[in-house]
């Protein structure tokens, strides 16, 4: 699970994003945050994967409710992170020869989940080779190969068109489906939020001060985006995510 508790956090001479911030993340849930611009969602995200360190209160990510147990973690960026001299395979790879996995073990790993991504085609060809719906798939691989038990999603899809980002939604439903680890997508976009995750987190204006955690029933189903329910959900989320910023820009005038 992932437990913030009294969280504060602000930039080097900027103002705080958070402050006595409380907040958990049940283990197993697909949890999407969603807020306006400067809200500090890629923030937290980072201090989720330890790649910042909060200036006071603590953060912890753990497989059960004591925070005793280390796990790993797969962070996936909007713009890939590829080596762009490097293969598809050789990306995916990656992580696994840094950890000094055994050779022959790397390779059915890596081809395993490259097969099971629909990249194992392009195993051979280099990042500006592929199409940006590819180049994210490869970066979803060389992931998952690591087996994480917490996979945080930084706006992963934002930059592709709207059919290959339906397609990898789908796609990351259908492994959390197989692996049910914990997963967390930042997006800023209300459909992707309500479509994609079974708790959606609302960021307001920073400081933010109050965990809006929404539980949304019904997300995941292939045909969710379709029903009354999505639209009214989406509605709904507006609204929230609208009355969340004035309450907060009115908190920060007090």
């Amino acid at each position: 699970m992932v437990k913030i508790e009294n969280l504060a956090f602000a930039y080097k001479k900027g103002f705080p994003l958070f402050q006595d911030f409380n907040c958990n993340i049940k283990a197993g849930e697909r949890c999407s945050i969603i807020g306006p611009s400067g809200c500090g969602k890629t923030t937290l995200l980072y201090l989720l994967a330890g790649l910042r360190t909060p200036s006071s209160g603590s953060v912890s990510v753990s497989n059960d409710t004591t925070g005793n147990h280390k796990i790993q973690i797969g962070l996936i960026l909007q713009d890939y992170g590829l080596l762009p001299w490097a293969t598809a395979f050789q990306n995916v790879a990656l992580g696994l020869k840094i950890k000094g996995g055994e050779q022959k073990a790397t390779a059915e790993t890596v081809y395993r989940w490259m097969k099971e991504l629909g990249i194992d085609s392009v195993a051979t060809h280099y990042p500006a080779e592929l199409s940006g719906g590819q180049r994210q798939r490869v970066a979803i691989a060389r992931t998952l190969v690591l087996h994480p038990a917490l996979l945080l999603m930084d706006e992963p899809f934002a930059s592709l068109d709207t059919l290959t980002r339906e397609d990898l939604l789908d796609l990351t439903l259908s492994l959390w489906h197989k692996q049910a680890s914990t997963m967390v997508l930042v997006t800023h976009n209300i459909e992707e939020a309500v479509y994609w995750g079974s708790q959606i987190l609302v960021l307001g204006k920073a400081p933010n001060k109050k965990c809006m955690l929404i539980n949304n029933a019904g997300s995941g189903i292939p045909d969710y985006r379709e029903s009354q329910q999505f639209r009214s959900r989406c509605r709904e989320l507006r609204e929230q995510i609208e009355n969340h910023a004035r309450e907060s820009l009115i908190g920060a005038r007090i």
